[in-house]
């Protein structure tokens, strides 16, 4: 699975950390208004179910979402120079994905305040939705 080309428009993810490291390949869609974070369903990202685990799901979701803050509020010339914390966030898991399933982080919403911005990302498996994430990013 690790030679599957990702989809169009879906390039190695440029955010790289010794959290996810275990995970590559990572890929990433960066665009305008959001960051779009993809993965092919390997049996390191997976529970003992042999399910995608809900972890690995919820941390890219903050890594999707806190880069989609980001890339906002860069467009409107205001991006924090310290960068973005995550101050809350909640996820809700109505699904499941698979070995071999293409997996999507795909940021819907982003709300920009004076410290706060506000997110909301939907996770999908091969189009359908098995995750909803949303979070509060301070600005530093």
């Amino acid at each position: 699975m690790a030679d599957r080309a990702p989809p169009e428009g879906f390039q190695p993810h440029f955010r790289k950390s010794p959290l996810t490291d275990p995970w590559e390949p990572l890929y990433s869609k960066v665009l305008p208004d959001r960051v779009v974070i993809g993965l092919y369903v390997r049996e390191p990202h997976t529970n003992s179910r042999g399910m995608l685990h809900g972890g690995l799901i919820v941390a890219l979701a903050d890594n999707a979402m806190g880069l989609s803050c980001g890339q906002v509020l860069a467009g409107a010339d205001r991006k924090p120079a310290g960068g973005l914390v995550t101050v809350s966030m909640a996820a809700d898991f109505i699904g499941a994905a698979k070995l071999g399933q293409w997996v999507e982080v795909d940021t819907q919403y982003v709300k920009t305040g004076k410290t706060l911005c506000f997110a909301q990302a939907f996770v999908t498996a091969d189009g359908e939705v098995i995750a909803r994430a949303d979070a509060r990013f301070k600005a530093m």
